[in-house]
């Protein structure tokens, strides 16, 4: 059912759903457009109204080929709407979880695209927020670049920002995905140009990988994972990209590249890359099997269903269509961020390789326990054995004669 957005727009079409409100396919003066409808809820916030005023000059500023551009920003009544550029294409989760993990050659190409973005909107002194799969939009209808990769543009700028007011949040809540969050936000300090960098590093690895370096479990323990855990080599990279992502995911923000700086020295990569296959790795359970959500049963005849990618709040939730997952939580306090252990519980494994600690390496640890049991038995059963021979043996043998002499 189509519905009036200011004086200038018509929304026609739901194009999906998000924690944050509604897309529309809709019309402008201009042609089709995407109008993103905020919900009720923020629309009748005043000082949320205020913001989004004050913000429209920043965004409507924000032109870049990788930037999906914001026309206008509407205010009518209990109406509070972005109206975009119209993408013709799919987000870059929607392929994630079609081909589990891309090439490195268009997983490079895609992010380096990102990073460009990026540095446009830091330039412009803006700060994305909240990078993660689903707020980058591949243009299905742009020109093929490195390993088939189609152009992506960076949307939903300023959202996280619109919707992170401190009445809203105080001092002791954070907005974001937690898979994708800085260890500078979980820790409560405010978010810099490095939080974006620190999330699109995320986004490359998951590329990569199939799973996000951090990610897994309960959301808790997550954010704790950013703070105090390391992320370990993929295997099957080159050692350049490598570097380069562990600089990006570097917990002291100062340590990350600048975007522009990610952009030059990923695009370097892309010859290294070329004809390389996606990686061959294995997702690692979560860190606690026993304590995490089990994975829900798998029809018969297919593979059980694998958790990837950013985890819900609420347990048990339904991602929206559009996966725009927002979300508020409280600022762990330090006494919990340092009760995580050092090092890492996810590590990537070739594939094949079990976890250790997983249900899967436990199982293989008791098998070696009773075949090594049994094969202990076996033996000792064979040295008992071999001793009641040698002592049966010696009994049927003549005694030995008694040489010892008299004196006379």
């Amino acid at each position: 059912m189509a519905r009036k957005i200011g004086s200038r727009y018509t929304a026609n079409q739901i194009l999906g759903r998000g924690s944050a409100g509604t897309v529309w396919l809709g019309e402008g003066p201009d042609g089709p457009v995407a109008i993103k409808l905020l919900r009720e809820d923020l629309a009748s916030d005043q000082e949320l109204v205020g913001r989004f005023v004050q913000e429209r000059t920043a965004l409507l500023g924000l032109e870049h080929p990788h930037i999906v551009t914001v026309r206008d920003l509407v205010v009518d009544g209990n109406d509070l709407a972005l109206v975009m550029d119209l993408v013709r294409g799919t987000d870059l989760r929607t392929r994630l979880e079609r081909e589990r993990r891309l090439a490195p050659e268009a997983a490079v190409a895609i992010v380096a695209d990102v990073a460009d973005a990026l540095a446009a909107a830091h330039a412009a002194g803006v700060v994305h927020r909240d990078v993660k799969p689903e707020n980058v939009l591949l243009d299905m209808q742009g020109p093929l670049g490195p390993g088939g990769s189609h152009p992506a543009l960076l949307t939903d700028f300023g959202v996280a920002k619109l919707i992170d007011s401190p009445k809203r949040t105080r001092a002791t809540k954070i907005i974001g995905t937690p898979d994708y969050l800085a260890p500078e936000i979980v820790e409560g300090l405010p978010p810099r140009a490095a939080v974006d960098i620190y999330a699109l590093a995320t986004v490359l690895y998951e590329l990569l990988a199939g799973f996000t370096p951090f990610g897994g479990g309960h959301p808790g323990a997550v954010l704790r994972r950013h703070v105090t855990e390391t992320v370990v080599p993929l295997p099957g990279i080159p050692e350049e990209l490598w570097q380069l992502l562990v600089q990006c995911l570097a917990k002291a923000p100062a340590s990350r590249l600048r975007a522009s700086e990610l952009a030059a020295r990923l695009r370097e990569q892309l010859p290294l890359l070329a004809g390389m296959p996606p990686l061959d790795v294995d997702e690692p359970g979560p860190a606690d099997e026993e304590a995490a959500e089990p994975a829900p049963a798998a029809p018969p005849g297919e593979e059980p269903v694998r958790r990837r990618g950013a985890v819900s709040l609420v347990p048990g939730a339904r991602p929206d269509s559009n996966r725009d997952t927002h979300t508020s939580m409280r600022v762990p306090a330090p006494d919990e961020l340092a009760g995580g252990a050092h090092g890492t519980a996810r590590a990537p494994r070739t594939s094949g390789t079990p976890r250790p600690g997983s249900a899967r390496h436990r199982a293989t640890l008791r098998r070696r326990r009773i075949t090594l049991g049994v094969a202990g038995a076996v033996v000792a059963a064979a040295v008992g054995v071999g001793a009641w021979l040698a002592s049966a043996d010696g009994d049927d043998r003549p005694a030995p004669a008694n040489h010892s002499t008299s004196a006379p």
